[in-house]
């Protein structure tokens, strides 16, 4: 088996860029997305936690249904975005063992970046319903 030429294996490590980016941005991502279930989660923990005989805070706990809500689209959102990190992480070692084995790669990456793209949207989409139920829930509590 013949080495791949340098010229080729420069290209395909000029060619991982724009995927190595979009596998930082999803760990970023990712972290936000964590943070804000962590908050919910520790929410809810505090409202379960609040008793019937405590008349004052009781009512806080019909809050439990729409914290829930939140933090199942968040945990969608993070399923969705780590399997987007999967799919570039599996092109990026696609790209590099394609130059290795001197295979062409080019539809295979192209799907590839797609579907973590598809995924990364609905990531995204995800978030962005559970940041309006968050905006309604703040404005509920005026």
């Amino acid at each position: 088996m013949d080495l791949p030429a340098t010229q080729q294996l420069a290209q395909v490590m000029s060619q991982a860029t724009a995927p190595a980016f979009v596998l930082g941005a999803v760990a970023g991502f990712v972290s936000i997305l964590l943070g804000r279930m962590t908050t919910i989660i520790d929410r809810i923990r505090s409202l379960n936690g609040v008793g019937e005989d405590d008349r004052a805070r009781a009512h806080l706990k019909s809050d439990i249904p729409r914290l829930q809500r939140r933090a199942s689209l968040l945990n969608s959102a993070v399923r969705l975005a780590l399997f987007s990190g999967m799919c570039t992480a599996l092109l990026l070692v696609v790209g590099f063992s394609s130059a290795f084995l001197q295979l062409r790669h080019e539809y295979g990456a192209a799907i590839l970046f797609g579907i973590a793209l598809c995924l990364l949207g609905a990531s995204l989409f995800k978030f962005s319903q559970e940041v309006r139920i968050g905006l309604s829930e703040a404005d509920h509590y005026r």
